[in-house]
């Protein structure tokens, strides 16, 4: 959402005022993959809709990122059902200003089935909701926070010979991927003379991003030749997952005037650290106060680790621990995301976690290393490829299930010097591939299916599957190179 929490909701009736000077305005939801897919309306079209919403073709739920229709039909959109239209609802309250597009209006939609006028079961917005209600219903709020690490890329330039083939995309069509130089080369995280050779792009990037109301709180060097990463303000878990979603929008509009190619995908290079989307959340209290910190030091707590964490805040702990391994897909969405996930890489590959532990999936952090109102846990699993909904919409649903359990945590956690996946790491191996996350999300029984239901389920996990069938049928280089003469 754009709405900063100290203004006043956005209503129908300002709808002509505040838009008084536009003739235009722009409109966009998210699908499975967490991209954005919209267009641009006039305003005569936005003010009749934008009260009960508009029809909007379901097919951004029938195909993947690449406009392929799925292998295997699935429910929310098919041939069948003649990829009707669902119904797109403006969100008011996301309202901003596109800065690089001469300030044209923006609000975000989401997804209603036409006949139940309930959200659609794979709306990215409205499975966040759906969780976040749960915890209203106990008078508790979600705060939240993303960081994002990813490469760049220079674009290749266009020759005077091939004047119509310009873009990454086209380049790599006839040319292999490493032959895409690097924004800068080199391993040098935190570097403060990097960014000297690229500072107009750089600032720009964080100044379209506080325009555009997904303001970056920390922006740096990563180590990775071109890696940058930021870390995003904090705020209310819903329009975190939106301000996620639209900072790699502003990254990628702003990048094209720099002839820059930004790479969210999880593992870009072999034998570097990948890109990693990590997920910061708390709970809040309807004052805003944190009700994951104990408030007086347990001395009687089963681990030092949790000394400082509420009863609440060790059920939801055991809630994303216990059910981490049924939800990979959400986190891990793509035939890359496991390439990232292995072992000596700062990537964790265990169900893990511990007080300040960089390397297991959930870092707790707690005071005495923070205060007291900064006590959260940090999701460590999620790549940049990730779609930002559906990782807050997972972390939440399993947190809720530990505390409507009061399940209790199942493993010890990791002490410092002690690595993930070695002998004293108690917990599960997180799966190693996209078939294996698929096929324990979608099976009879999965917690999956107990916190989000069948229909969900069955539908994103039939996404996987024709992710999965699309690698299953590829010929890679590494094939090509390494057998193409010896056998």
């Amino acid at each position: 959402m754009g709405r900063q929490e100290n203004e006043s909701e956005i209503t129908v009736e300002q709808l002509p005022d505040l838009l008084a000077n536009d003739n235009a305005v722009k409109l966009a939801g998210v699908d499975v993959d967490g991209q954005l897919r919209g267009k641009l309306v006039s305003k005569k079209k936005f003010l009749s809709v934008a009260k009960s919403g508009f029809g909007f073709c379901s097919v951004v739920f029938g195909w993947d990122m690449h406009d392929m229709t799925y292998v295997r039909e699935l429910e929310v959109s098919n041939k069948e059902n003649g990829y009707r239209d669902i119904i797109a609802v403006p969100d008011l309250q996301s309202y901003r200003r596109i800065p690089w597009e001469d300030n044209v209006p923006f609000f975000l939609v989401s997804f209603f089935d036409p006949d139940t006028k309930t959200p659609v079961s794979a709306c990215p917005r409205g499975l966040v909701k759906t969780q976040l209600e749960k915890f209203k219903t106990i008078n508790v709020g979600a705060m939240a926070g993303a960081e994002y690490e990813f490469y760049q890329f220079k674009s290749p330039p266009s020759t005077q010979s091939d004047k119509f083939t310009s873009g990454t995309a086209a380049f790599l069509q006839q040319n292999p991927p490493h032959s895409l130089p690097a924004l800068t080369e080199g391993m040098f995280g935190y570097s403060l003379t990097r960014t000297v050779h690229n500072s107009g792009y750089y600032y720009d990037v964080f100044n379209t991003c506080e325009a555009f109301k997904c303001n970056i709180e920390g922006w740096h060097t990563e180590s990775g030749p071109g890696v940058y990463e930021a870390a995003l303000e904090f705020g209310e878990a819903a329009q975190m997952a939106d301000r996620a979603s639209l900072f790699k929008y502003v990254v990628r509009s702003v990048a094209t005037k720099y002839d820059i190619t930004p790479c969210f995908m999880a593992k870009p290079k072999q034998g570097l650290p990948g890109n990693s989307g990590h997920m910061h959340i708390s709970l809040v209290d309807k004052n805003g106060d944190n009700l994951l910190f104990r408030g007086a030091r347990d001395e009687n707590a089963q681990y030092s680790d949790i000394e400082s964490l509420s009863d609440m805040g060790r059920h939801f702990l055991a809630g994303i621990l216990e059910g981490l391994p049924d939800v990979m897909p959400l986190v891990a969405p793509t035939i890359n995301s496991y390439k990232r996930l292995v072992e000596n890489f700062w990537a964790p590959v265990t169900v893990s976690w511990g007080l300040e532990h960089r390397a297991a999936s959930i870092r707790l952090i707690a005071p005495p290393t923070c205060k007291p109102g900064a006590t959260r846990f940090e999701i460590r699993v999620p790549g940049a490829d990730a779609n930002p909904y559906y990782v807050m919409a997972a972390m939440l649903a399993l947190g809720w299930r530990g505390i409507e359990k009061k399940l209790e945590i199942p493993c010890p956690p990791l002490g410092k010097g002690e690595e993930v996946g070695g002998e004293s790491d108690m917990g599960v191996r997180l799966a190693k591939d996209l078939k294996e996350a698929n096929d324990r999300f979608t099976r009879t029984g999965s917690i999956a299916r107990e916190v989000f239901g069948d229909e969900f389920v069955d539908h994103f996990g039939g996404t996987r599957e024709h992710e999965i069938r699309l690698w299953d049928e590829a010929v890679t280089d590494w094939e090509m190179k390494r057998y193409i003469e010896t056998v």
